[in-house]
C-alpha cells in the first residue's frame, strides 16, 4: 500500500513539475509572441506576423475544428441545398469561420494567411512523423493516442505522458510553394531556408563533405523534393472549377429560370453558347498551364553525381536523381556541362556558364570557387553570384586544376532557387490595384439595387393582376438576369483581349492582360541606358596614358603604344575572357578592350578541362616577338638566352555591379614578383590610388569626355611584394591588394544612341509622359545621353545632387550644383529671407532637372527622407544605380501616385521591371517573363505602341461596359412596361436581342484598333466618375423617354385594343401590340447605343475602320427596318410579332421610326457634344469643389513652384540624423 502511495505521490509531483515547467515555458515566450504579433482578440498565440514590414509580410491566424459549428454548418447546407458549401468554395475563409474556432498556432490544423496586399489564403497545417534522429529544433513530440494530427498533445492526462509511447512530428505549411516550419522552442512558424541564409563561406568550405544516406533522407523530408513543377490540371478538374465559377453558376440558374418561364428555345441557345465558351476556356487554360509546365520541367529530369559519406567515414561518388538533392549536398559538376537543377556554390574548379535564362545576355560567364580569403564573409547569393551556379542556367564547360574535381555545395533547392523564384513570380503575380475593376464591382452592386427596385415593382404588378405565386416568383427573379447580365464580366475584357492580340502581331508579348489597361494611364517611364536607349556594343574610341603627371593626348590605336606600358598590359589582362568552341567570349566591353591591344590570349591545355597549376592563362603581343633578359643570370650558363614577353594571369577578382571594378593578379614571365591591374569606374579606381599618382588634369579630362556621352574606364597598377607566392595569391583577400594603386590611364569607349530612341522620347514628351533614365553608368555620361535623346532639352538646366555622409558631431549635408551653367540657362535669384539662393527659371524658356548618383540616392533616402518626393518628382537622370536602388526608385515614384513604366534589357533591371506598374523587357530570356511585357524588337519603339494599345483597351472596356449597362436598362424598362400590359417579349425576340444584337456587337466593338499617335489627353480611369455617370445617366433618361413615348403613342391609337390577362394556368399573350411597339423601339436603341459608345479619336481609329462591326451594324439595321416597315407574315410569325395582314399601319410604323431617329440624334449629340466636352468636366470640378489635384506628385510639383528657395544653389541642406 505504501509503495502504491509513493508511486502516486511521485506521479503527482512529476505532474506538478511538468505543469510548472509548461507554464514557465509559456511565460518565457510571452514576449516573443508579442513581438511577432500576438492577437489580443483571440486565444494566446493565435496570431503571428512573418517578414514584418516587407513586401512578403504574412499574417497567420490559427483555427481548429469546432464540432458544434461544423454540425450546424452541414445541417444548414442540407437545408439550403448546398449553398453554404458553394459559398465556402468561393470564399474559403468563410468556411473556416463557419466550421472552426480560433486556437493557438501550436494546435491549429488550418491557417488563414493575410499577405501584404490584404489578400486571404486558407492553407492546411501538415504533420509528418519523423524519426528520433531528426533535427530537434523542428521536431514536435506527441503521444500516439493523444492524437497524431498536427503533432499536438490533445486530451492526454498527466499519466499518459509517462506511460504512452512518444512520437515525433514535423509541422509545416506551404504558401506559394515555400515551406514554413513550426519551431517548437520559439512556438512560432519560420520560413525554411537553405544554406543561403546566415551561412559563412568558411562553413561552405570546411563543413560539407557529403551526407550519408540517412542524413540525406532526413533533409529531404525537411526540405522536400528538389523539383520545380507547375500542375497541369486534368480537363475534368478544370471543368469542375470552371462550372463552379460564379459566372457559370449564375448562368445555370438563369437557364433553369428561363425554362420554367417557357423560354425553352432561348435557354437552349444560351446553354449551347455557354458550353462552347467553357470548352474554349478549358482549352486555353490547359494550353497555358502546359506551356509554363514544359518551360520549368527541363531541369527536373536529369541525374547528377554527388558525394555520399559511407559508414567508414569515407566519401564515394553516387549517381542520383536531381530531384533527390538537398541543401548541403556536394555535387560533382561534369566536364561537359549540365543544366543546373539547384543553386550551388563552387568550392573547387571553374565553370563556364550560360546565364541567359536569368540575365538575358547570352555571353558565357566564368564562375570561380570561393576562397579562404573570403571565409569570414557571410554567403549571399547576390554578393557572391560569381561563385554561384544558379538553377536553370547551363554549365557549358568546367575546368579544374590537377586531379581536383569541380565541386559545388547545394545551398537552395526547389522553389527557393533563382529559377523557382522566377516561376513563383509568374504563378503568383502581385495583385493589380486598378480602380477600373473596383468601380466595375461597385457598379454591378448598383445594378443589383436597381434589380431590387424592379423586383419590387414586379411583385406589386403581379399581385395587382392576381397572378399565381410561382409565376410571380419566376418573373420577379427574371428581373435579376436582365438587370445584371451574366456576360457582363466577360464583356469587360473584350478590349484587353483584342489589344493583346494586336500587340502579339507586333512582336510584343503580354503575360498579364490586366496590365494593358494600366498602360493606358502611364504617366512616367523609366529607361535603362545601355542596350535600351543606346546600342549594346561598345567601340574603343581611344586611350589616354599618364605621362609626367598628366594625361596624354588621346591615342586612337592602343596597339601602337609599347607593349611594356602598364596601360596596355592592364587592357590585355584585366578581363574574364575565355575560349569557347574556338571563339573568344566574355563581356562585350572586355572583348573590345582586348581586341584593341591586338594581343593574343592562350589558355592552358586549350580544349581540355584540366588546368595545369603552373601554366595559367597567358597573353602576349602578336605584332612582334618581344623578349627580355632574365633578371638574374649569375647561375645560368653564359649563353645568349632570352625569354619571350608573356603575362600570365594568376588570379581574377571578378567584376560586380556593387564594387564597380575588377582586378587581376599577373606575373610577367621571368620576373620574381607579381603585378595587380585594376579597371573600373573612374571614381572608384581613383579612390584606391595614391593621391600623388593621380594626374592633375584628371577631373577636367574626365568631365570633358563624359559630358560628350563617352563611356570612360579607368585603369591602375600596383607592383606586389616579391614574397607573395602563388599559393598565397590564391588566398589573399581582395581589399589587401586593391590599395595604394598607381593610376595609369583612361580607356574611352563610344556608345551610340539607337536611331529609334530620340523620336520615341519626343513622342512620349508630346503626350505628357515623363521620361527618366536609370542606369549603372557614369552620371555625366548619362546626362549627355539624356540631352542627346531629348529627355533634357537644350535650354534645360541640370542640377547634380551631392551628399556627404555624417561624421562625428556633424549631420549629413546636401547641395545642388549646376552641371552646366550657360548664361541663358541659369540665373541667380535674389536671396530669400533665410539666405538660400534659388534657381530662377523662365517658364517660357527653361526648366531644371535633377541628376542623382546611386551613392547620393542612398544617403538622401537615409538622411533626407522628407526630400525624396521632391527628388523623384524632378529627377531625370539616376546614375550608378544598383539593381535594388532601381526597384526602390520605382517604388518611390509610385508612392507619389505616378503610374510607372519600366523598360530595360538585362538582369539588373528585373527588380524594377517587377516593381513597376508596367514592366517592359527587351530581352527574350526566361527571366524576362517576370515583366508583364516582352518585346522581340530590341528598341524602345514598343513603349508608345503599348501605351496606345493600353489607351485603346481602356476606352474600349469603358465603352463596352457602358453599352452592357445600357443594354440591361433597355431590356429592364421594356420588361417592366410589358409586365404592366400583361405581356412580355417572346422567345425569338429575346434570342434576336441577346444573341444576334448584343453578343455580336459587344464582341466586335472591341475590334476597333488603336491610333498610332500619342496625344496629351489621357483616357478616363474612373468608371464611377462624374463624366461617366453623366454619360450613362443621360442615356438612361433618353432610353426611358423613347420607350414610354412609343408606348403612350400606341395607347392613343384608335385601332388599338389593350392586351388582357389570360386565365389562370395559361401562358401570357405575348403576341400583342404592346410587345411589338416596345420591341421595335428597343431594337433600334441597342444599335444606336453601340454607335454612341464606339468613340474614335483620340485613342481609337474611326468606327468605319472596324469592318466587322460596320457590317454587323448595317446588317442588323436592315433586318430591323424590314421587320418594322415590311411586316411580312412569315417574318412576323417567325418572330411572334403582332401584325394586321389587312392594314399595315404605315403611319404608326413611320412614327415609331421617327421616335427612333430622334433618339439616335439626341443620344449621339449628348455623348459627343456634352458628355465628352471639357466644359462638362470643369463644371463637375466646380460642383464638387475640386480645387486641388488629387495626385501627390502634383502637390509636390506645386509646392516646389511656390517655394522660391527651391532648388537651393550655393547653400547647404543639413540632414536630420548625425553620425
Amino acid at each position: 500500500m505504501k509503495n502504491k502511495t509513493d508511486k502516486h505521490d511521485m506521479v503527482r509531483r512529476l505532474s506538478w513539475y511538468l505543469y510548472l515547467n509548461f507554464r514557465m515555458t509559456n511565460m518565457t515566450y510571452d514576449r516573443l509572441d508579442e513581438e511577432i504579433g500576438a492577437d489580443d482578440s483571440g486565444p494566446p498565440n493565435h496570431k503571428q506576423v512573418l517578414h514584418p514590414g516587407t513586401a512578403e509580410e504574412l499574417t497567420l491566424h490559427g483555427y481548429q475544428l469546432s464540432p458544434g459549428k461544423a454540425f450546424f454548418y452541414y445541417v444548414l447546407s442540407v437545408i439550403l441545398i448546398g449553398s453554404p458549401v458553394l459559398f465556402s468554395y468561393w470564399k474559403p475563409e468563410w468556411g473556416v469561420y463557419w466550421k472552426r474556432r480560433k486556437c493557438p498556432l501550436s494546435q491549429a490544423d488550418i491557417l488563414i494567411i493575410t499577405d501584404a496586399d490584404g489578400q486571404l489564403k486558407v492553407t492546411p497545417v501538415n504533420a509528418e512523423e519523423v524519426d528520433a534522429n531528426f533535427d530537434p529544433q523542428y521536431a514536435v513530440t506527441s503521444h500516439h493516442e493523444s492524437g497524431v494530427a498536427n503533432g499536438i498533445q490533445n486530451g492526454a492526462t498527466d499519466s499518459t505522458h509517462l506511460t504512452r509511447p512518444v512520437q515525433r512530428f514535423m509541422r509545416y505549411f506551404v504558401y506559394q510553394h515555400i515551406r514554413y516550419i513550426w519551431m517548437p522552442h520559439k512556438k512560432s512558424f519560420s520560413c525554411l531556408y537553405g544554406y543561403d541564409n546566415n551561412t559563412s563561406i568558411s562553413s561552405l568550405l570546411n563543413d560539407f563533405r557529403g551526407f550519408s544516406v540517412e542524413e540525406q533522407m532526413q533533409r529531404q523530408q525537411l526540405y522536400g523534393r528538389n523539383v520545380i513543377t507547375v500542375e497541369v490540371k486534368s480537363y475534368i478538374n478544370l471543368l469542375v472549377t470552371e462550372i463552379l465559377n460564379p459566372f457559370y453558376i449564375f448562368q445555370i440558374a438563369s437557364i433553369i429560370l428561363w425554362s420554367f418561364d417557357n423560354y425553352v428555345l432561348y435557354a437552349a441557345c444560351i446553354f449551347f453558347v455557354s458550353c462552347l465558351s467553357v470548352a474554349v476556356s478549358l482549352f486555353e487554360t490547359r494550353k497555358q498551364s502546359q506551356s509554363v509546365h514544359d518551360m520549368v520541367e527541363a531541369s527536373n529530369t536529369s541525374d547528377v553525381i554527388v558525394l555520399r559519406m559511407t559508414s567508414e567515414k569515407t566519401t564515394v561518388e553516387v549517381q542520383t536523381s536531381m530531384a533527390d538533392l538537398v541543401p548541403g549536398d556536394i555535387v560533382v559538376i561534369p566536364p561537359n556541362g549540365c543544366i543546373m537543377a539547384c543553386d550551388a556554390v563552387l568550392i573547387s574548379g571553374n565553370a563556364i556558364v550560360n546565364e541567359s535564362m536569368l540575365t538575358g545576355e547570352s555571353v558565357p560567364v566564368t564562375k570561380t570557387p570561393v576562397t579562404a580569403s573570403e571565409e569570414k564573409e557571410i554567403y549571399s547569393a547576390e554578393r557572391h553570384k560569381r561563385h554561384t551556379l544558379f538553377c536553370g542556367t547551363e554549365v557549358i564547360q568546367t575546368r579544374y586544376y590537377g586531379t581536383a574535381q569541380v565541386l559545388a555545395v547545394v545551398v537552395r533547392t526547389g522553389f527557393s532557387t533563382a529559377k523557382g523564384e522566377l516561376v513563383r513570380s509568374i504563378l503568383y503575380p502581385r495583385p493589380l490595384d486598378f480602380k477600373f475593376y473596383k468601380d466595375a464591382m461597385k457598379f454591378i452592386g448598383f445594378m443589383f439595387m436597381v434589380a431590387t427596385i424592379g423586383m419590387t415593382y414586379s411583385v406589386y404588378i403581379y399581385i395587382m393582376h392576381k397572378e399565381t405565386v410561382i409565376k410571380t416568383l419566376v418573373r420577379t427573379l427574371d428581373i435579376v438576369t436582365i438587370v445584371v447580365p451574366p456576360a457582363l464580366p466577360a464583356a469587360m475584357t473584350v478590349g484587353t483581349y483584342y489589344a493583346q492580340n494586336r500587340l502579339k502581331k507586333k512582336g510584343i508579348f503580354c503575360i498579364s492582360p490586366p496590365r494593358i489597361n494600366v498602360s493606358g494611364k502611364l504617366k512616367l517611364v523609366c529607361f535603362d541606358k545601355t542596350g535600351t536607349l543606346t546600342e549594346d556594343g561598345l567601340e574603343v574610341w581611344g586611350v589616354l596614358e599618364v605621362e609626367q603627371g598628366k594625361l596624354s593626348a588621346p591615342v586612337m590605336d592602343a596597339s601602337s603604344i609599347g607593349h611594356t606600358s602598364h596601360l596596355v598590359a592592364g587592357m590585355a589582362t584585366c578581363h574574364s575572357l575565355t575560349y569557347l568552341h574556338g571563339n573568344l567570349t566574355g563581356d562585350p566591353l572586355d572583348v573590345k578592350m582586348f581586341e584593341a591591344t591586338k594581343w593574343t590570349l592562350e589558355e592552358a591545355s586549350l580544349g581540355n578541362s584540366n588546368y595545369d597549376q603552373v601554366a595559367p592563362t597567358i597573353v602576349r603581343p602578336c605584332t612582334k616577338e618581344s623578349y627580355i633578359d632574365p633578371p638574374d643570370i649569375t647561375n645560368v650558363v653564359e649563353t645568349a638566352m632570352q625569354v619571350p614577353y608573356e603575362i600570365g594571369i594568376v588570379r581574377q577578382f571578378p567584376f560586380s555591379s556593387n564594387s564597380q571594378r575588377m582586378s587581376v593578379m599577373v606575373r610577367v614571365l621571368g620576373r620574381q614578383f607579381m603585378d595587380l591591374y585594376v579597371k573600373g569606374a573612374p571614381e572608384v579606381v581613383q579612390s584606391l590610388c595614391n593621391p600623388e599618382t593621380l594626374p592633375d588634369d584628371l577631373g577636367s579630362i574626365l568631365t570633358q569626355y563624359t559630358v560628350q556621352g563617352f563611356r570612360v574606364i579607368a585603369l591602375a597598377h600596383r607592383t606586389l611584394d616579391t614574397k607573395l607566392s602563388w599559393h598565397a595569391a590564391q588566398r589573399i583577400p581582395r581589399d589587401q591588394v586593391e590599395k595604394d594603386l598607381t593610376f595609369v590611364g583612361l580607356l574611352i569607349l563610344q556608345n551610340m544612341l539607337k536611331q529609334e530612341t530620340t523620336p520615341v522620347i519626343h513622342q512620349l514628351k508630346a503626350a505628357n509622359i515623363r521620361s527618366v533614365m536609370v542606369t549603372g553608368d557614369n552620371i555625366l555620361t548619362a546626362i549627355s545621353v539624356a540631352r542627346d535623346c531629348g529627355m533634357v532639352d537644350v535650354t534645360d538646366s541640370v542640377l547634380m545632387a551631392k551628399v556627404t555622409p555624417p561624421v562625428t558631431g556633424q549631420a549629413s549635408t546636401l547641395t545642388f550644383e549646376p552641371v552646366d551653367t550657360p548664361d541663358i540657362l541659369v540665373q541667380y535669384a535674389d536671396r530669400t529671407d533665410n539666405g538660400d539662393i534659388g534657381l530662377k527659371l523662365d517658364d517660357n524658356r527653361t526648366r531644371y532637372h535633377l541628376a542623382v548618383t546611386g551613392k547620393a540616392w542612398g544617403l538622401i533616402c537615409q538622411y533626407f527622407p522628407d526630400l525624396v518626393p521632391r527628388i523623384v518628382a524632378r529627377g531625370t537622370v539616376f546614375a550608378r544605380m544598383s539593381p535594388d536602388q532601381k526597384a526602390q526608385l520605382v517604388e518611390e515614384l509610385q508612392a507619389i501616385d505616378y503610374i510607372v513604366g519600366m523598360c530595360g534589357d538585362g538582369a539588373n533591371d528585373c527588380g524594377a521591371l517587377k516593381a513597376a506598374h508596367v514592366g517592359i523587357s527587351l530581352s527574350e530570356a526566361e527571366a524576362s517573363v517576370a515583366a508583364p511585357f516582352t518585346s522581340r524588337t530590341n528598341n524602345i519603339e514598343c513603349v508608345p505602341r503599348i501605351v496606345c494599345e493600353g489607351r485603346c483597351a481602356l476606352t474600349t472596356n469603358f465603352s463596352v461596359f457602358k453599352y452592357m449597362a445600357l443594354y440591361s436598362i433597355i431590356q429592364f424598362v421594356s420588361v417592366l412596361i410589358l409586365y404592366t400590359a400583361y405581356s412580355n417579349l417572346t422567345d425569338p425576340q429575346f434570342l434576336y436581342i441577346d444573341l444576334f444584337i448584343l453578343t455580336v456587337l459587344a464582341v466586335f466593338m472591341g475590334y476597333t484598333g488603336a491610333t498610332s499617335k500619342l496625344v496629351p489627353e489621357k483616357p478616363l480611369g474612373n468608371l464611377l466618375g462624374a463624366v461617366n455617370l453623366f454619360s450613362v445617366g443621360s442615356q438612361i433618361v433618353l432610353v426611358i423617354v423613347a420607350q414610354v413615348a412609343a408606348y403612350f403613342y400606341l395607347l392613343h391609337q384608335s385601332w388599338f385594343v389593350p392586351n388582357t390577362p389570360t386565365p389562370e394556368g395559361e401562358q401570357d399573350n405575348t403576341k400583342s401590340w404592346e410587345t411589338a411597339a416596345i420591341f421595335y423601339t428597343s431594337v433600334f436603341q441597342y444599335l444606336t447605343l453601340c454607335i454612341v459608345f464606339s468613340p474614335g479619336h483620340p485613342f481609337r481609329k474611326p468606327i468605319y475602320t472596324n469592318v466587322w462591326l460596320t457590317i454587323s451594324l448595317l446588317s442588323l439595321t436592315v433586318i430591323s427596318l424590314l421587320m418594322l416597315m415590311s411586316p411580312w407574315p412569315w417574318l412576323m410569325d417567325f418572330m411572334q410579332i403582332k401584325s394586321d395582314p389587312d392594314d399595315p399601319l404605315i403611319m404608326f410604323r413611320i412614327t415609331l421610326l421617327l421616335i427612333v431617329c430622334i433618339h439616335f440624334v439626341l443620344s449621339l449629340s449628348v455623348e459627343h457634344f456634352l458628355a465628352s466636352s471639357r466644359f462638362l468636366k470643369k463644371f463637375f470640378q466646380w460642383v464638387t469643389c475640386k480645387r486641388v489635384p488629387k495626385n501627390k506628385y502634383k502637390h509636390v510639383l506645386q509646392d516646389m513652384e511656390e517655394d522660391c528657395s527651391w532648388p537651393p544653389i550655393g547653400t547647404v541642406i543639413h540632414g536630420t540624423h548625425e553620425a
